[in-house]
């Protein structure tokens, strides 16, 4: 049996997952085959904004715009999700009407146009969520990650810290009570 995850769809981190770049996540899952997999987790807010990290010159560095933290890896990239693609430049179609990447000039002139851009269509995320050939096969054969099916709305209108709670529930009965309960039993 195959254990592949469809690009759009989510990924919750399992109760037990006490990993602290992962405990809680949610995860959107940009790519999945045999040679490993790529996403962004959705929740983690960081303190940085647009021009912390991007240059001045450009629309987007002038913007103080909120970065989120998209994983552990590659935490000197920055990722562009959005669901604006006639305003937006480039990018590829994760689910229905979300894109991941696109054009930073773009971005910044849109941004410029629309200030509320960032809070309605577009989100940031410093790094990345990565795993090898197998290693995320392995963790959905034991558990330790929830698939839940593309929810594009919620990436921009679910409270990020209410975002794990939100999906878990979706997933219905077999996960009935997760979102009560502590990641480690000492904790109670």
């Amino acid at each position: 049996m195959e254990l592949l995850v469809a690009p759009g769809s989510f990924l919750a981190a399992g109760p037990d997952l006490l990993d602290p770049n992962f405990l809680h996540a949610v995860v959107l899952i940009g790519q999945h085959g045999a040679g490993g997999a790529y996403g962004l987790v959705l929740n983690r807010l960081s303190p940085h904004t647009t021009d912390d990290v991007l240059d001045d010159s450009l629309a987007l560095g002038r913007a103080k715009v909120p970065i989120s933290i998209g994983g552990p890896v590659g935490l000197d990239t920055l990722q562009i999700l959005h669901r604006a693609p006639a305003r937006v430049d480039g990018g590829v179609e994760l689910c229905d009407g979300l894109f991941l990447g696109g054009e930073f000039e773009s971005l910044g002139r849109y941004v410029e146009q629309d200030p509320d851009a960032f809070r309605r269509d577009v989100r940031l995320f410093l790094g990345y969520a990565g795993w090898g050939a197998g290693q995320l096969e392995a963790e959905l054969a034991a558990g330790t990650w929830l698939p839940a099916p593309p929810e594009a709305a919620a990436v921009f209108e679910t409270d990020p810290a209410q975002m794990w709670r939100h999906v878990v529930r979706r997933l219905g009965a077999p996960t009935e009570g997760f979102e009560r309960q502590p990641p480690d039993p000492r904790w109670n």
